[in-house]
């Protein structure tokens, strides 16, 4: 199956589903957050980070485009590209030669190809009281990524 849906109630289901994000992750890897204004792409990379070990505060780089985390296994990069225009902005921030072990990237779309691509696309939408999240593999590694995810949550 290329695609996997899930419901999330609440803030907690949705620290819950960031931490089993996080917990079967293959490092590095990339990972493509979607969704309105509101559908919860920042509230889902926070629980990721911190489900990580990241200590302290998370900012949300809404007005840096970027905020760097230290990892056990090495850095991770949580981007917000809603205020650029297109992906040559994107030479500015010194990523090219970033060795990430994740990128968490929210409004992807308005970086045309100048990102690495997604192992993981995670596409969130304000349902209900809620939120529903549909997950879709972008590459082999990411494919066996929901593979794991699909396994845990007892679907096939």
């Amino acid at each position: 199956m290329s695609a996997f849906s899930t419901h999330l109630a609440d803030a907690d289901a949705t620290a819950r589903f960031a931490e089993a994000l996080a917990a079967s992750a293959p490092l590095p890897a990339v990972v493509h957050l979607h969704g309105d204004l509101g559908a919860g792409k920042s509230t889902l990379a926070r629980a990721w980070l911190r489900a990580l070990g990241v200590q302290g505060a998370i900012r949300s780089p809404t007005y840096t485009l970027v905020e760097r985390y230290p990892l056990p296994s090495g850095e991770a990069l949580h981007l917000d590209l809603y205020r650029i225009g297109d992906g040559a902005e994107l030479e500015f921030l010194g990523l090219d030669d970033v060795d990430a072990a994740l990128w968490l990237v929210e409004w992807p779309e308005r970086a045309g190809d100048a990102l690495p691509p997604a192992d993981l696309r995670v596409a969130l939408s304000i349902e209900g009281e809620g939120r529903r999240s549909e997950l879709r593999a972008g590459t082999p590694a990411g494919q066996a990524w929901l593979g794991r995810l699909q396994a845990l949550a007892g679907h096939s």
